[in-house]
């Protein structure tokens, strides 16, 4: 299995801090960004597989940098929203933006850990437990 390059987009540095540690720990080789400029160099430059944005940063925010990367054709990794807006709308507009999942802090780093595994998996690969009963059937 390669390892997957994930990018983190988050002002906060000591959830940055945590979330390389988690993903470090499951094997994902890490990128991190402070603000949204920083996230669209960092995707234009290292290719991330997947991008894990919050919405609130400096300079530009995460809305901006989805829609920039969508519209733009930029990358074509899913990308989860990771933030403290919780209102319909934030949600809603995220995901209408392009947007493969969306997760409100505060979270749980193991959630967000199987967001991200699923997101990975190969299109053409079964989750495990369906591989599992099929061994047994």
């Amino acid at each position: 299995m390669t390892t997957s390059r994930i990018l983190i987009a988050d002002d906060d540095p000591l959830l940055r801090s945590l979330l390389v540690h988690k993903l470090s720990a499951d094997g994902h080789h890490v990128l991190v960004a402070e603000d949204g400029a920083q996230a669209l160099v960092a995707i234009a430059e290292q290719n991330p597989d997947l991008i894990v944005l919050d919405a609130l940063m400096p300079i530009m925010d995460g809305f901006e940098v989805l829609r920039r990367l969508k519209s733009g054709n930029l990358s074509s990794a899913p990308v989860i929203m990771l933030t403290a807006l919780k209102r319909e709308q934030d949600i809603v507009g995220a995901l209408q933006l392009g947007a493969a999942d969306y997760l409100v802090k505060p979270f749980i780093p193991d959630e967000l850990s199987q967001r991200v595994r699923r997101l990975l998996l190969p299109a053409s690969s079964p989750p495990q437990e369906d591989r599992n009963d099929r061994d047994r059937a």
